[in-house]
């Protein structure tokens, strides 16, 4: 299946099982992988057979910044819930949520999640 690549898009949110966490928030990075197909899209230089990805990181913007988690599944999956109904093209969503600024003591790039969904026929 083709897909819509966009990675490493960053948002200010307020998820996490601690208080001090959704209070203060912090940086969220998110990666999506949109599964659909862009052969007319690529055939006809037509963004109407396509998705507009400037609205789609507009999407996941509103509920990164906007909703409060506790867990990063919870985001992960409610962004692919979100997608699937403003975008009826998407078959397929792949996204992935990293949280570099853990509350963990200890050296890392970031915590995250991946999860994987395929639009119910």
């Amino acid at each position: 299946m083709d897909k819509i690549i966009m990675e490493n898009m960053a948002f200010y949110g307020h998820h996490g099982v601690l208080p001090e966490e959704k209070v203060l928030g912090q940086r969220f990075f998110v990666d999506a992988y949109l599964g659909l197909s862009l052969k007319k899209a690529g055939e006809t230089d037509d963004l109407s057979f396509s998705v507009n990805y400037g609205a789609v990181y507009e999407t996941i913007k509103e509920v990164v910044a906007n909703e409060c988690f506790d867990l990063l599944e919870a985001l992960a999956e409610r962004l692919c819930n979100e997608i699937f109904c403003c975008y009826p093209q998407v078959r397929e969503i792949r996204i992935r949520v990293k949280k570099p600024e853990a509350p963990v003591p200890g050296l890392f790039d970031f915590f995250g999640v991946e999860i994987e969904r395929e639009r119910q026929k």
